[in-house]
């Protein structure tokens, strides 16, 4: 059972880093991200190509150069969650939406592709972007300005490019959108600055870092 957070107190949990590195030790977390994912992209979603037996959503870019950010409460619940994929390696808009890109793909060591956010069911707020995901942008934000991640592309709906403006992401459309599923996607690239994060922790009333430092986590970027 998940343990219910209300949107008053994002303090509630922390944002873990995972990747190759510290994986062991999240072994019950990833599997809960997982999980959730699956209940999210195939349950609630309707993307029934990636439906798995096992009810776990995992996808080819889930290999040991993804960076995996959970959102961990204190009674160890996962709550929400992100993924970043180093550009230089295949990736989501690389190997399966190229066309959403006019010209040359986006690719550098400073640049990551976002891919795979979600917020649990039970702490989304209808008809806004609540405080429980305004928690994983920032953690999104730290870590980046931590491994000198300067960019991100996205691929998405078509109504994140405004959000992410609202926010003062600076995002820039790659190339046409595309329909898929019904479902009109394009290509973004957003930026990655000091100025970004202050503004989305201002909006999201977000007072100190949400990354969290215990020493498990300290691995090499």
């Amino acid at each position: 059972m998940l343990l219910v957070l209300t949107h008053q107190d994002p303090a509630m949990f922390k944002v873990h880093v995972v990747d190759a590195a510290n994986s062991v030790a999240y072994r019950d977390q990833l599997d809960q991200y997982f999980r959730l994912r699956h209940h999210i992209y195939v349950g609630e979603r309707g993307w029934r190509a990636l439906k798995r037996p096992d009810g776990r959503e995992i996808d080819a870019f889930d290999t040991p150069d993804a960076i995996h950010l959970l959102g961990i409460t204190a009674a160890g619940q996962v709550v929400g969650g992100s993924r970043l994929v180093p550009s230089l390696k295949p990736h989501l808009m690389s190997e399966v939406f190229p066309q959403l890109v006019s010209g040359r793909a986006q690719r550098g060591q400073d640049i990551f592709e976002w891919t795979r956010f979600f917020v649990a069911r039970h702490l989304r707020e209808p008809g806004r972007s609540c405080t429980v995901a305004g928690v994983i942008y920032c953690g999104v934000l730290e870590l980046c300005l931590q491994r000198q991640i300067s960019h991100l592309t996205i691929v998405c709906e078509d109504y994140w490019f405004e959000r992410f403006a609202s926010i003062g992401w600076q995002p820039k459309r790659l190339g046409p959108s595309t329909d898929s599923d019904g479902t009109s996607i394009v290509g973004l690239m957003v930026d990655i600055s000091p100025a970004a994060l202050a503004t989305t922790r201002q909006i999201y009333r977000i007072n100190e870092p949400v990354l969290c430092d215990d020493a498990r986590l300290k691995t090499v970027a």
